[in-house]
């Protein structure tokens, strides 16, 4: 066998130095359909911190909760923002622990919250911001936590959800109704906000989904308030419909329930249920 000429050698093994440099290169451009890290689930529970920092006047920390693989992959990921009720109100340090005390947030500390669903054949795995509030939430609080996100972190922003109970419920409602082209779709659960004509009609207008939750033996947040709101929202003919989901029992607490991954309506849970709408 007669040897390879030497310039010939030279010329083969640099075709396939740049034949790898291009293939390393595609898979690293971020969202790109060849990354190999677009298609695989996750398979370990998220990892949630606390964070302070002076979001608004009347918010200064939150946890923040990131999918465990997050700072190796390149995609970007669906964002739930959780608000709390009255009852963890706090400053933003020494009491954002009392956000870990229900739903979401106490879901993920107790590594209870999956770390992937899927959706439409594709899986999703989310990252959950969950403020603390001084006083009362305001929908400003929660448009300043939702640019937050996108500014810092690799929020798909056309997957962005909103949810909160009690007092973050109502809040719920009214960060819709302001901030409707924000609002990808919405769980309010046992909210106590009296529906009006203009917050009715700004949330039908924008057709953001809803999913409301209740319990008809509430005595904090009566339950009248949420049906209101939902049969109002839905004289509008939003598509589509504002949907209601009501318990006898339970007394205020609807969010365990709401918002535990093993309760499903037409086989979807509500985070399911979420990921069906995007932007």
């Amino acid at each position: 066998m007669k040897p390879v000429p030497t310039g010939r050698l030279w010329t083969f093994m640099l075709f396939c130095v740049l034949i790898a440099c291009k293939k390393e290169d595609a898979a690293s451009i971020p969202g790109s359909t060849t990354k190999p890290d677009l298609d695989i689930a996750e398979t370990l529970p998220p990892v949630q911190v606390p964070v302070s920092y002076n979001l608004t006047t009347n918010c200064a920390g939150f946890y923040k909760a990131l999918p465990a693989r997050y700072d190796s992959t390149s995609k970007r990921y669906p964002l739930i923002v959780f608000l709390h009720g009255s009852g963890e109100m706090g400053n933003g340090t020494t009491d954002l622990p009392k956000v870990l005390k229900n739903s979401i947030p106490n879901l993920i500390s107790k590594k209870k919250f999956p770390p992937s669903f899927t959706s439409g054949g594709k899986n999703f795995s989310f990252i959950v911001l969950s403020p603390q509030v001084k006083n009362w939430t305001t929908p400003e609080d929660v448009l300043a936590m939702i640019n937050y996100g996108i500014k810092n972190l690799r929020v798909d922003t056309t997957r962005i959800y909103v949810t909160g109970l009690s007092l973050g419920g109502n809040t719920t409602w009214n960060f819709a109704a302001k901030y409707g082209d924000m609002a990808t779709a919405i769980v309010p659960i046992c909210a106590s906000n009296s529906v009006t004509t203009t917050k009715a009609k700004a949330i039908a207008s924008h057709n953001i989904p809803v999913w409301a939750f209740h319990n008809e033996d509430d005595p904090s947040a009566p339950v009248q308030k949420t049906i209101d709101f939902v049969t109002q929202v839905n004289s509008y003919k939003p598509n589509p419909k504002a949907r209601l989901t009501l318990w006898p029992t339970g007394g205020h607490d609807a969010w365990t329930k709401a918002s535990d991954p093993s309760y499903k309506e037409n086989n979807m849970n509500i985070y399911q249920w979420m990921l069906q709408f995007h932007k």
